[in-house]
């Protein structure tokens, strides 16, 4: 088995990514009777339709350990390690939030209240935060996203639709059995205000955004990208199809704020240079290039 690398800083951090994932769940959803996503869900909903004594961090426990174990050997063990530490803390948190602490929850959500849609909203977002702190350091807190990664090719879909799907079955069969469509229509908003914020702290506010120029072979743009920008930049000649002329292709990475002067810099040197701008999630390495990891 490979060396496990463990870093005490990411414990830390998932203990309270573990927390901050309850407070969300337990605090304001699970009080107006709304669901988060996954397996989380499933285990509040399964607490609502079975005995007081089977409760929620019960399930949490039972339905998620199985999926990290079978996915031990595919995953990694440091991330398996990471996500059921990450369970452990938020089933922990759960438990004594709901069912230890004196907490009042006859009116609702202790924040919010019997208001679904505030509840929904910041539900979502102090769940997607915990989740997304999770993956930042090395787990997953759903076992959701890890039977997806089990079995999404072989029913042939993307890990994505796998887990959309799941969601969306699982908000159906709660809308049957509470005989109302309204719980699983404020839990949508609450899925894609999550979705949104894990987004958020995984990716970060200083999104990185990827540029291709495609400019004249004898260009000083690569250059003066380098000397403005105070970064290095990948060239490669390529040919126009269409024109039959050698071009000079840049390729750079910087953040959503030097977007701007990019621009000025490519209209400037060369007002017929062609550029494109796209996304980009995550940079690995590239210290001697002057960019930062995002």
């Amino acid at each position: 088995m490979r060396k496990l690398n463990l870093k005490l800083m990411n414990f830390v951090m998932l203990t309270l990514a573990g927390i901050i994932n309850a407070v969300g769940v337990t605090l304001f959803l699970a009080p107006v009777k709304l669901f988060d996503s996954g397996i989380s869900g499933t285990a509040f909903l399964l607490d609502m339709i079975t005995p007081p004594y089977l409760i929620m961090s019960m399930f949490l426990i039972i339905l998620n350990v199985p999926f990290y174990i079978l996915g031990g050997k595919k995953l990694g063990w440091d991330f398996i390690i990471y996500s059921l530490y990450a369970i452990g803390i938020y089933s922990l948190a759960a438990l004594l939030f709901r069912n230890v602490l004196p907490i009042d929850f006859s009116g609702g959500s202790p924040f919010t209240g019997e208001d679904k849609l505030l509840s929904a909203i910041f539900g979502g977002l102090l769940s997607g935060i915990g989740s997304g702190t999770v993956i930042r350091f090395g787990g997953a807190i759903d076992g959701v996203e890890v039977m997806a990664v089990l079995f999404s090719k072989k029913i042939g879909c993307s890990v994505g639709t796998f887990v959309m799907a799941y969601n969306i079955l699982l908000y159906t069969v709660s809308a049957f059995i509470f005989h109302s469509w309204l719980i699983p229509l404020y839990s949508i908003i609450t899925y894609a205000v999550g979705i949104k914020a894990v987004d958020f702290v995984v990716e970060g506010l200083d999104k990185a955004k990827a540029v291709m120029i495609i400019t004249r072979a004898d260009s000083e743009l690569p250059m003066l990208l380098t000397e403005t920008l105070g970064r290095g930049a990948t060239v490669y000649k390529a040919g126009g199809v269409y024109s039959g002329e050698e071009k000079l292709v840049i390729y750079v990475v910087v953040n959503r704020f030097e977007i701007g002067k990019v621009k000025k810099i490519v209209e400037t040197a060369d007002s017929d240079a062609f550029a494109s701008v796209t996304d980009v999630s995550e940079t690995v390495g590239g210290i001697s290039t002057g960019f930062k990891k995002v």
